[in-house]
């Protein structure tokens, strides 16, 4: 007689530990959202509480904040008191959110560098093989390829016992050499990022978490800066990233371009490379204690400077890729001068495909020849 199925009714895990992490998901995109402000994290999570109903049973609002508090990602903020911060916990635990919303779930290789066109001494196979020689490691040897080879060479004797491998049967399985990576990440904070009723610096916040943690996992040995530009351009730390807020800024691309430039010339890796994720056109220019800015159109001085940074990177052998989040012809045939004059890429994303673009990018675009 077959085992049959027997049906019960199901009876959702409302345990405290499910209603923790289901909130926690949440309160992890609100407090990126609110740019670490935790106090407005948990206020915006009460009111979709009232509005979605998200808490069940005996677990509430509060006891989340509780066991928030008890697990070590809020600390009481010592300036004010009865106010809440986010811990370091919290902070990387936005960037692997971020990761895993953008990139997926990565399984984490072994050294994290990337493949060169070249061949030689290196840890991972590629699909050319050669025949042996003297130094080559034992574990380059391909055995099929090279029992094979001494079959057709020597066969198996009159007896049919005797099997003979000689060096010149033997073949290896070249490797590719592997090569370390030196990004800047440039991310507009500029006043339109917030302009129009759409918030384009959380998806830029986002994306820059995610790719830090990607490097982190899957690319260890490389190099990653981030830089903001507004009116003027500063570096940022991974720490930074979740309370990264837009100021009433313009744009001053030639200040970001100049200080990521100056990054890179300081790193001694073979590959080079800047991601600029921007929502508009340059519009400003730092002059002596001042600021040229011209927000009308594109401004041919603005642009001109900005245009010469994209062939000196050039000439630096620094590819820069724009990722514009913004769909104005007039944008678009900058941005497409702009990656002409640095035979760089460019993309016109929407904010929903930017974390998969610049992930598939960042993969691609560091292939040279050592």
């Amino acid at each position: 007689m077959a085992a049959g199925f027997r049906f019960r009714d199901f009876v959702p895990d409302d345990s405290p530990e499910k209603g923790f992490e289901s909130l926690f998901k949440i309160f992890m995109q609100l407090v990126t959202i609110t740019s670490g402000d935790v106090a407005e994290a948990l206020s915006w999570l009460n009111e979709l509480d009232k509005q979605y109903g998200l808490t069940e049973g005996e677990y509430g609002i509060g006891n989340f904040i509780e066991d928030l508090k008890k697990k070590g990602y809020i600390d009481e903020n010592e300036q004010e008191k009865g106010a809440f911060k986010i811990t370091p916990k919290t902070e990387q635990g936005i960037r692997k959110s971020a990761l895993e919303e953008i990139f997926g779930k990565l399984k984490k290789g072994n050294t994290g560098n990337h493949r060169t066109p070249q061949v030689g001494q290196g840890d991972e196979l590629s699909t050319d093989l050669r025949e042996f020689r003297f130094g080559d490691a034992v574990d380059q040897i391909s055995m099929t390829e090279s029992i094979r080879n001494a079959q057709l060479n020597h066969g198996f004797g009159e007896s049919g016992d005797d099997f003979t491998l000689a060096e010149s049967d033997l073949e290896v399985r070249e490797t590719e050499h592997k090569t370390q990576t030196s990004t800047v990440l440039m991310i507009d904070i500029s006043h339109s990022m917030i302009l129009y009723g759409e918030d384009r610096i959380t998806p830029a916040k986002k994306v820059a978490m995610a790719l830090a943690e990607l490097v982190k996992q899957k690319y260890p040995k490389d190099f990653l800066d981030v830089i903001v530009f507004g009116n003027d351009a500063w570096p940022i730390t991974i720490k930074d990233l979740p309370y990264l807020e837009v100021g009433p800024y313009h744009t001053n691309t030639v200040a970001g371009l100049e200080l990521a430039l100056d990054l890179l010339r300081k790193r001694k890796t073979p590959n080079k490379q800047i991601f600029m994720i921007t929502d508009g056109k340059p519009t400003c220019l730092k002059e002596g204690n001042g600021y040229y800015k011209n927000s009308f159109g594109l401004d041919r001085k603005v642009v001109n400077k900005t245009l010469n940074l994209a062939a000196a990177a050039r000439r630096l052998h620094v590819p820069i890729t724009t990722f514009m989040i913004a769909s104005d012809p007039y944008l678009q045939q900058f941005v497409e001068e702009f990656t002409q004059v640095n035979q760089g890429k460019a993309y016109y994303s929407g904010l929903k495909g930017l974390g998969h673009l610049v992930f598939e990018d960042y993969k691609k675009n560091r292939r040279k020849t050592l």
